[in-house]
């Protein structure tokens, strides 16, 4: 297939961009009173309003057209049917069969998945009622009042996100905390205010094997036989997520309480499988069946929905616009809601290291942009420390607002406030204010003229600052699980149209590779022939300062 952007509709598509100068959304909305009822879509409990983006129904079509270009519908069918779409390592990419909620077959080499993902789920379900409800005790005979998940990335980064999202459910009585960096800090800072008799660890690591997971899990297992003094007790205070079975029972875990996932679940779309037990052990297995149903929703929206009603392809069209053809590298996500404060962070990961590549899925070097800079902070915080660059930068920032419009913690006119300046954010950075208006301004506050001359550059906004705005009625475990799925289907769609294998992550290996080689250095200098002189020179840096201690 010939690259996408020497199709007709991205070369029409650059035509526009080149004359947007002339394109002002407060015209556009000016001249179409229906504007935002038009370009608004609701789906899964999630309104999106993109009419404060740059763009006319012709750009409009021109986007659609990619998706016909690229054949996104086409890969949307294959992944499904269970085709191995992430090439490089010749695997299935099946997360939506983990939140199957309906009779949609999902099949790998021709083998329903549906009875293990099932299976799994009634295992999650036995443990998680039984650790809620104190049936579940300690080597000491006493129920669990902690919770310590133990793994990186797409083992921790999700899980955490949902329940940071969901502590409006959980309960004080059984408390979840996440350890993922290898710093001796976080796993330290964790385990000094708990007690070993009532803390459960899961270990989450496909292999049994990752460097830092099993750094943490071994410092804990430590801990906790030096505290129980006992290594029997291991079988009662740790659970696995793995497939490794062997490592497990080395480890000391009774394999009866390894939890299964399979290869065709990414690491970055795994929470919705066993990697999600901590959400069901925090918010109870009703809930996070309730996190899967919203996902299947949206999945079944995605797949069956018409693309110029179809959110995922929507949000993901609008983003290769902003990036491609309008220059921007990086994309704002700022939650109105502190609960969902993990929410950029885990899409840094969904995203960035899906289509974070320089190379087609067949090996071609990409001379287009592919994954933007994903970023952001919660509102109102963001307002007060970034926002100036959004709203008075050199740089084009599209930024997705998520509102819930009611909360879980309703506190005075705390919430409308929050509204009040969700809106006006998105409002200001679409109409921004011209000089005329900054100089009235400054004229009716009684400003002298030279003064007002003096300051007007500086009270001048640009906007055409393109946005979208996705309101949720509450964060409910169903509206969280559509959200979530929302940014894995657009993620898709991106990286379908850029011709990506948005499934596969070599670049995170080189990395892993050369640490290992440099814990062999830290062992034995003379392992450290051949490095470069900046390396070699910190090894020897660091070496130093352990001498010194």
């Amino acid at each position: 297939m010939n690259p996408i952007n020497q199709s007709p509709a991205w070369r029409k598509l650059q035509q526009r961009a080149e004359g947007i100068g002339k394109l002002s959304m407060r015209q556009l909305f000016a001249e179409d009173v229906s504007r935002a009822e038009r370009m608004s879509v609701d789906a899964c409990g999630i309104h999106l309003d993109y009419s404060k983006n740059l763009v006319d129904d012709d750009i409009l079509q021109q986007l659609g057209m990619l998706i016909e270009t690229a054949d996104v519908g086409g890969w949307r069918d294959r992944m499904t049917a269970g085709d191995a779409i992430n090439n490089t390592e010749q695997r299935a990419v099946l997360h939506m069969a983990l939140r199957n909620r309906g009779d949609r077959p999902y099949r790998v080499g021709g083998d329903d998945v549906m009875p293990g993902v099932l299976g799994v789920l009634a295992q999650m379900r036995a443990f998680s009622e039984a650790v809620r409800s104190g049936a579940w005790l300690g080597h000491g005979g006493k129920p669990m009042t902690d919770v310590v998940s133990i793994g990186i990335g797409g083992s921790s980064l999700g899980p955490m996100m949902v329940c940071e999202a969901l502590q409006a459910y959980q309960s004080p009585a059984l408390r979840v905390h996440f350890v993922s960096n290898v710093d001796g800090a976080q796993l330290t800072q964790t385990l000094q205010s708990l007690d070993a008799e009532t803390t459960l660890f899961v270990i989450a690591s496909k292999t049994f094997t990752t460097q830092e997971t099993l750094t943490n899990a071994r410092t804990a297992r430590a801990w906790c036989v030096d505290a129980l003094g006992d290594e029997a007790a291991i079988a009662r205070h740790f659970v696995a997520v793995s497939t490794n079975a062997d490592e497990v029972a080395a480890f000391g875990i009774d394999t009866d309480n390894m939890f299964a996932f399979w290869d065709w679940v990414g690491g970055r779309y795994s929470l919705w499988s066993a990697i999600g037990l901590p959400i069901a052990l925090a918010v109870g297995m009703e809930r996070f069946e309730q996190l899967l149903a919203g996902a299947h929703a949206m999945d079944e929206h995605f797949i069956a929905a018409p693309t110029e009603a179809n959110m995922p392809m929507i949000l993901a069209l609008l983003g290769i616009w902003n990036s491609n053809f309008l220059g921007a590298g990086s994309h704002a996500v700022i939650p109105y809601d502190q609960n969902l404060r993990n929410l950029p962070t885990y899409l840094q990961q969904a995203d960035m290291e899906s289509n974070g590549k320089r190379v087609t899925r067949d090996g071609m070097a990409i001379d287009y942009a592919t994954g933007p800079v994903v970023w952001g902070q919660p509102g109102t915080d963001a307002q007060h420390s970034f926002f100036q660059l959004i709203h008075q930068g050199t740089r084009l920032v599209p930024t997705d607002f998520v509102l819930p419009l009611r909360s879980h913690y309703p506190v005075g006119d705390h919430h409308a406030k929050l509204v009040a300046n969700c809106l006006a954010q998105s409002q200001a950075l679409m109409q921004g204010k011209t000089a005329a208006e900054a100089e009235a301004e400054l004229v009716a506050a009684g400003m002298a003229p030279e003064a007002v001359a003096r300051l007007l550059p500086h009270k001048v906004f640009p906007g055409n600052r393109p946005s979208n705005l996705l309101l949720l009625e509450q964060v409910t475990p169903a509206a969280l699980g559509a959200l979530i799925a929302l940014y894995e289907h657009k993620i898709f769609v991106q990286g379908i149209v850029w011709g990506l294998d948005s499934y596969d992550q070599w670049g995170v290996e080189l990395g892993k590779q050369l640490a290992g080689k440099l814990l062999q250095v830290f062992a034995d200098p003379s392992a450290g022939a051949g490095l470069d002189g900046s390396t070699a020179a910190l090894v020897e840096r660091y070496r130093r300062a352990g001498s010194e201690k």
